[in-house]
């Protein structure tokens, strides 16, 4: 197993800086992580510094909340793969999901999906922590159904991040055809093999050198 294949290098933070996307985007390069997650401002500083490599560029929508409209949601879409993002992490809309809108849930993530060409990845952050269990199924069912490529845990920003309870609860309701990713407060080797073990097909991490040096 390739651990740093499973890794999304992540940084995210509100003060983040262009000597730190820097850093992160080398440290990609020499640990050869599956993509770097960055804030939509950066994409294209990114994108530069990794033309030629493997890392993909991924960036997020709608975040941290959810709580934009869906046309917000898919003029940033449109504008981070105009950048040169290759995926797309956005988070749903929370709200309607605990009201139990499922249909305006599914219909938020759709038009992401189909606002964007079909070989860049979009995963949907449902994020767990907000969600009972019941809400997880349904969340994970809403972003299948709308042609959503992964399902992801968390932002990182909310009040918890993945559990291995959750990150099986989500293989089991996605099958096999989708990717399931583990994000937040996963910071160590035990604990990413715990997700992977668990069924995640990819891990959000800031302490990605920390994983796979271990």
């Amino acid at each position: 197993m390739k651990l740093n294949k499973y890794i999304d290098h992540t940084i995210l933070n509100a003060n983040a800086t262009s000597d730190q996307i820097r850093q992160i985007c080398q440290e990609a390069l020499q640990y050869e992580f599956m993509s770097v997650c960055i804030n939509p401002v950066w994409v294209t500083y990114a994108k530069e510094l990794l033309k030629d490599s493997e890392v993909k560029v991924c960036t997020v929508i709608g975040f941290p909340l959810g709580a934009t409209t869906t046309a917000t949601k898919v003029f940033e879409a449109k504008e981070a793969v105009g950048s040169g993002a290759d995926e797309i992490d956005m988070v749903i809309n929370i709200g309607a999901a605990k009201a139990g809108d499922w249909e305006k849930v599914e219909e938020d993530i759709r038009q992401v999906v189909q606002a964007v060409p079909e070989n860049i990845i979009v995963k949907v952050i449902i994020e767990t922590s907000l969600l009972d269990n019941d809400e997880k199924v349904k969340a994970c069912q809403a972003a299948k159904t709308a042609k959503a490529d992964f399902v992801k845990t968390s932002t990182g920003f909310s009040t918890g991040g993945a559990t291995k309870e959750d990150v099986a609860l989500m293989r089991s309701t996605v099958g096999e055809e989708m990717g399931v990713k583990a994000s937040g407060g996963v910071g160590d080797k035990k604990s990413a093999l715990m997700m992977i073990e668990a069924g995640a097909s990819r891990i959000g991490a800031s302490k990605g050198i920390k994983i796979v040096s271990e």
